[in-house]
């Protein structure tokens, strides 16, 4: 299994980060059920990518026209395309995720490589067959949270079947609930650590 790992654990508490828990829970369970799984990890932090503006969407648009999806522009649209199973883990940060985030959704967002057009809409072509949202956030989970549902809805238009996610959510409301929140929001990762 190629399960490719979108490090979106932005934190002030760096090391302490309370969404980097949940994601160190499911990778300990991963690691333990199955041991060959191959992680390939992007850490958002690392990256040296920006919005794109127009002339750079020209530029990738008209690569993507004529079919050539080979040069640097693509390599982070065909890393996600090639992956089996997929983990973003990314803390609740103003009603979705860091902006850092939205960007890397920018880049692998490539129309004839992630995804194409029919008739009848848009239908996916990635790989994987399951992607799982990790995050955390200091308010509650809400029906409408953003977050989530942007997770979901790209895994259909990317064509991945199968969306879990974990949101460790109300950290902020009442700080001795935090030890509890957490630990219930890691054991649901490992769970998921181990079936994944």
């Amino acid at each position: 299994m190629k399960l490719l790992y979108i490090d979106g654990c932005v934190s002030q508490r760096g090391t302490a980060s309370r969404t980097r828990r949940l994601a160190d829970a499911f990778f300990d369970s991963l690691r333990e059920t199955c041991p060959a799984a191959q992680v390939e990890t992007v850490s958002l932090e690392s990256l040296d990518i920006r919005p794109f503006l127009p002339a750079a969407l020209d530029r990738r648009d008209a690569l993507a026209r004529a079919g050539d999806f080979g040069g640097a522009a693509f390599d982070l649209a065909r890393q996600f395309r090639q992956a089996d199973k997929i983990v973003v883990a990314a803390p609740f940060w103003d009603l979705s995720f860091p902006a850092l985030l939205r960007v890397y959704i920018e880049h692998i967002s490539v129309c004839g490589l992630c995804y194409h057009y029919e008739s009848d809409g848009c239908h996916g072509d990635c790989r994987a067959s399951r992607l799982l949202f990790l995050t955390t956030g200091g308010d509650f989970e809400r029906p409408e949270s953003l977050g989530v549902l942007y997770w979901k809805q790209l895994c259909a238009m990317f064509g991945i079947p199968r969306f879990d996610y974990v949101f460790a959510g109300g950290l902020d409301v009442d700080p001795a609930q935090v030890p509890s929140i957490l630990a219930d929001a890691c054991e649901r990762a490992r769970a998921l650590g181990r079936v994944f």
